[in-house]
């Protein structure tokens, strides 16, 4: 075959790959009639919800295109960490966090005081996820999830069970379901909570009866902060430590496991090298991240840094995070320290 021959080919199956994907993508309007009822039969059956009043709450769904090719799209170019870094660690993200700790310091001392997590980690976590509340999402959660459920088959299995799981946090806290908003996803509020979190670990922080994230900062700040306790989060234990490899290293650099498999003393014993009280036989683990100009930086996470990443399973969030935390409350303890009220460099 010539070299045009082959890459008419090349073009034609590239293009059948295209219209397949694509077809793939189409929702199917007779699957998902079919899995609105097979999932209305289950509420009603094992929640006791009314048929009729589901079915027409159901009927009134948008099944998004957008949402569904938002989730589709191919996955996006890894980010290197120094890059990554770059997206969180910005003067107007800090600057913004210490206003926002200024203007909720009495939600934020109760919150961290009844949990026992740093203010400035939660404070850095609803910057992270909502820029401090200002980007809590366009969609409404009723069609994201219910888009996902019935018309992505790769994760219906589990929006369905979020779906379901946000008809019971509806019910339970008196939310409207056809006006409540949230990512494309169904990820709800200030912190960013999918349905079965929320009903797990969102908190009624100021006992009014109710667990609003979107609009109650006690709650929702609480609720941040309960989730890091629920996952194991130890008060005033150390996060994160960056450290160097010495000249005789010999473990492997790159494992970023997110579980806590070494210990102070075993990594130091492979050549890890670092700055830490705890004793040795407390659970850590190491971390390789790009570095700007090449090679690596080299990290210890402990304990709650595990937790971190229990938020977003990821090293480079969990150290955004953390980083973002200690930037905004250096900035924040020199606004008061010097009791000017500006939160400006």
């Amino acid at each position: 075959m010539t070299a045009l021959g082959i890459a008419r080919r090349i073009l034609a199956v590239g293009g059948l790959l295209a219209a397949l994907a694509a077809a793939a993508q189409t929702p199917d309007t007779a699957a998902i009639a079919a899995a609105k009822k097979a999932f209305v039969e289950k509420m009603v059956k094992q929640h006791e919800f009314d048929r009729a009043e589901l079915t027409a709450l159901l009927d009134q769904v948008q099944i998004s295109q957008t949402i569904i090719d938002t989730m589709s799209k191919p996955a996006e170019r890894v980010v290197p960490w120094f890059e990554y870094r770059r997206i969180f660690l910005t003067e107007e993200r800090i600057a913004a966090g210490a206003q926002f700790w200024r203007e909720h310091a009495h939600e934020l001392d109760s919150v961290s005081q009844r949990f026992g997590v740093a203010p400035e980690m939660i404070v850095a976590i609803v910057g992270v996820e909502t820029y401090f509340g200002t980007r809590m999402g366009k969609y409404r959660v009723l069609d994201a999830l219910a888009t996902l459920a019935f018309a992505y088959p790769p994760r219906a299995t589990f929006f369905a069970s979020e779906l379901e799981q946000f008809l019971l946090l509806v019910r339970e806290e008196h939310i409207d379901p056809r006006t409540a908003l949230g990512s494309y996803a169904g990820a709800m509020g200030a912190g960013q909570f999918i349905p079965s979190s929320y009903r797990t670990f969102a908190v009624d922080a100021n006992d009014d009866g109710k667990r609003d994230l979107w609009g109650d900062w006690e709650d929702a700040l609480g609720s941040v902060a309960n989730y890091f306790k629920k996952n194991g989060w130890q008060t005033g234990e150390p996060v994160v430590e960056q450290a160097m490899l010495a000249p005789q290293f010999k473990g492997p650099e790159t494992r970023n496991s997110m579980d806590l498999k070494e210990t102070v003393g075993s990594l130091r014993g492979q050549g890890y090298v670092f700055t830490t009280d705890l004793p040795a036989e407390t659970p850590a683990a190491p971390f390789a991240l790009e570095a700007e100009g090449g090679g690596s930086e080299y990290w210890v996470g402990f304990n709650n840094f595990r937790v971190i990443t229990r938020y977003n399973r990821s090293p480079k969030y969990a150290l955004a995070a953390f980083e973002l935390s200690q930037a905004i409350r250096t900035r924040y303890s020199t606004a008061v320290a010097s009791n000017t009220g500006s939160i400006d460099r």
